[in-house]
């Protein structure tokens, strides 16, 4: 067994997420947004599930925009366009994408190995 608290998982922004684990079943990163910061539309691969561990998110999908709270979970298909924001302060998420790497994630040739993790992505689970 494995375990994280999602809370106080040392995460450095959108643009350093941290990778908790990464397996050919499922990926799990934890994501911090400050007061403004946008993932945009954008698409993935995988499906994606996006839990809101604290602050409060716009989200636009499908010509729908919402505001989610923490402790919303969403779900998005794969290649279904997608926006998340944070709004009214900074906000958590976690992110969990299944299959890893899902069709097409990778280009011809690349690196598809499924348990790669970015050295500083990998964060040490609760022991």
């Amino acid at each position: 067994m494995e375990r994280w608290h999602i809370p106080s998982v040392d995460a450095s922004g959108r643009r350093e997420p941290k990778v908790l684990f990464s397996t050919p079943e499922c990926r799990a990163v934890v994501i911090d947004l400050s007061d403004g910061d946008e993932l945009g539309d954008h698409s993935v691969h995988e499906r994606a599930v996006v839990e809101v561990v604290a602050g409060e998110v716009q989200v636009s999908a499908g010509g729908e925009e919402t505001t989610c709270a923490a402790g919303t979970l969403l779900t998005f298909a794969p290649g279904e366009r997608h926006a998340v924001r944070a709004a009214g302060g900074a906000a958590r998420l976690l992110l969990m994408l299944a299959p890893w790497p899902g069709e097409g994630h990778y280009r011809d040739g690349a690196d598809a190995d499924a348990a790669r993790m970015p050295s500083r992505g990998s964060a040490e689970p609760i022991r």
